[in-house]
C-alpha cells in the first residue's frame, strides 16, 4: 500500500540550512513515503495518512513508530500541556486528527489512541553505537542554536577512536557549518577525501612521508565531516554510504603497502624483527582478520558490534589498530625520521589488536552459549550501570533537556 503524508504549520527557522518542512520532506523520502500531499481530499479512501506539524524537530524513530500503527495521535508536553503534534490515521479520521493538531487540543474520540515519548524505552542506537533517547522538540528562536548542536552531537558515533572522539568534533563542526551554508554535498566532501587518499599513498611510496601524512590526516578529517554533514542535512544516500565506507575499508592496507614501498630505499639500513615483506603481510592479514572477527561477532553474537559488548571493549576501540591510531604511530616515526619503526609498530599493534579481538569474540560466544543472550553494556545504563559513572559519561551524552534554555520546548525520553 502506498504511504501518504501531510505536513501542517510553517516555520521559517532553519537548522543546518534546512527549514523544518524541507527536513521533514527529506526524512519522509528516506522512510519511503511516496506521497507528501497538500490536499487531504486526494487521499484514497482505503489509505492512511501521516500528519506532521512542522514546528517541531522529530527523531526519525518517532515518525517510524507512528507509521507502524494506525489511528494514533502523538502528544508532546509543551509548557506543561500535552499538545498533539503528529498522527497516523485512516481516511475517515483525518478531519478529527487535523482539528486536534491545528487547535492543539487532544481528541476525545475513542478510536484515536494517544501516545507520547514514554513509549520509547529502548535508547540504544545500534548503528551509531551509543545511547540516544528518542526526542521531539519545539523549534523556536530561543533554542535554535541548541537544536543545531543537538543534531550535530547526535550525528557522532558514541564508540570510536580517540582522534575522532576528541580531536575532530570542534573543527569538523565549523567545516560542516560551512558546507551546509554553501550547499556542499557530502559526496563532494568524500570525493575530496578520495583525492587526498591517493595523494597520501603516492607520497608514502616516494618516501615523502610528512607530506603524505598531512594529506592523510586531511582525509581522516574529511571522513568525519562527510558523515556529519549527511546526517544533519538529511542527505545520506545508498551510493554515498557505499562510496564512503568502501574507501574506509580499502585504503588503510594500501597506505601501509605504499609506506613499505617507500622504505625499500630507506637509509640507514635497520634491523627488523621481521623482513619488510613479512611486516606488510602481518599488517594485511591482521587487518583482514580483525574485520572478519568484527563481522562474525555481528552475525553470530550480537548485531550491536563487538566494541559495545562490555566497557573494556569500548575503551579498547579508542586505541585499537584502525587507521587513526595507526597514523599516530606513523606520524611519530616520521617526525623522528625513522619511518621504519612506525611501520613495524603498526604491524605489531595490528597483530596484538587482532589477537585481543579474537579472545573477546571467543569469550562472547561462550557467554551466549551459557546465557542464551549477549547484551551491549550501553543498554544497561540507568539500571545496572550508573548514568553518572565515568564510563557512561565518556561514551554517552547527557539527556538533551539538561542543556536546553528552557524546559518548555518538549523533550526526550
Amino acid at each position: 500500500m502506498a504511504l501518504y503524508a501531510h505536513i501542517i504549520g510553517e516555520s521559517s527557522l532553519q537548522l543546518w540550512g534546512l527549514t523544518s518542512r524541507d527536513r521533514l520532506t527529506r526524512m519522509l523520502e528516506r522512510m519511503e513515503v511516496e506521497h507528501v500531499i497538500d490536499d487531504c481530499s486526494l487521499l484514497p479512501p482505503d489509505a492512511t495518512l501521516l500528519i506532521i506539524h512542522c514546528n517541531y524537530l522529530y527523531d526519525v524513530r518517532v515518525l517510524t513508530h507512528l507509521m507502524e500503527q494506525e489511528n494514533v495521535v502523538f502528544q508532546l508536553a509543551v509548557k506543561g500541556k500535552d499538545v498533539p503534534i503528529a498522527a497516523h490515521v485512516q481516511a475517515r479520521f483525518i478531519t478529527l486528527a487535523l482539528q486536534a493538531l491545528e487547535h492543539e487540543i487532544s481528541p476525545v474520540s475513542g478510536p484515536l489512541q494517544l501516545i507520547g515519548l514514554h513509549a520509547f524505552t529502548n535508547t540504544f542506537h545500534k548503528k551509531l553505537r551509543k545511547v540516544d533517547p528518542a526526542y521531539v522538540f519545539a523549534i523556536t528562536q530561543e533554542n535554535q542554536d541548541a537544536l543545531e548542536e543537538h543534531l550535530y552531537s547526535g550525528s557522532y558515533k558514541g564508540i570510536t577512536d580517540l582522534i575522532t572522539k576528541w580531536a575532530w568534533p570542534i573543527p569538523a563542526k565549523w567545516v560542516t557549518q560551512l558546507c551546509a551554508r554553501h550547499g556542499i554535498r557530502p559526496n563532494a566532501v568524500t570525493f575530496l577525501g578520495l583525492i587526498l587518499t591517493i595523494i597520501s599513498g603516492v607520497c608514502f611510496a616516494k618516501q615523502q612521508y610528512l607530506i603524505g601524512l598531512l594529506a592523510g590526516w586531511g582525509m581522516t578529517f574529511l571522513d568525519t565531516v562527510d558523515g556529519k554533514l549527511a546526517r544533519v542535512t538529511v542527505t545520506s544516500s545508498w551510493f554515498g554510504n557505499i562510496f564512503d565506507h568502501g574507501i574506509d575499508v580499502i585504503h588503510p592496507p594500501l597506505w601501509y603497502l605504499a609506506w613499505g614501498i617507500g622504505l625499500t630505499t630507506f637509509q640507514p639500513t635497520t634491523w627488523w624483527p621481521w623482513s619488510l615483506t613479512t611486516t606488510l603481510w602481518a599488517i594485511f592479514i591482521g587487518y583482514v582478520m580483525g574485520r572478519v572477527i568484527e563481522g562474525s561477532f555481528h552475525q553470530l553474537v550480537g548485531r550491536f558490534g563487538i566494541y559495545c559488548w562490555k566497557p573494556i571493549d569500548s575503551y579498547f576501540r579508542l586505541i585499537t589498530a584502525r587507521r587513526n591510531p595507526n597514523l599516530i604511530l606513523l606520524t611519530g616515526s616520521a617526525i623522528i625520521a625513522r619511518p621504519d619503526w612506525g611501520l613495524m609498530g603498526v604491524a605489531l599493534w595490528t597483530v596484538a589488536s587482532t589477537g585481543i579481538l579474537f579472545v573477546r569474540f571467543v569469550m562472547a560466544l561462550g557467554t551466549k552459549k551459557r546465557c542464551g543472550e549477549v547484551r551491549p553494556w550501553l543498554a544497561d545504563i540507568g539500571t545496572s550501570i550508573d548514568r553518572d559513572s565515568l564510563t557512561a559519561r565518556l561514551f554517552t551524552r547527557p539527556p538533551f533537556t539538561k542543556t536546553m534554555p528552557s524546559k518548555d520546548y518538549g523533550g526526550s525520553q
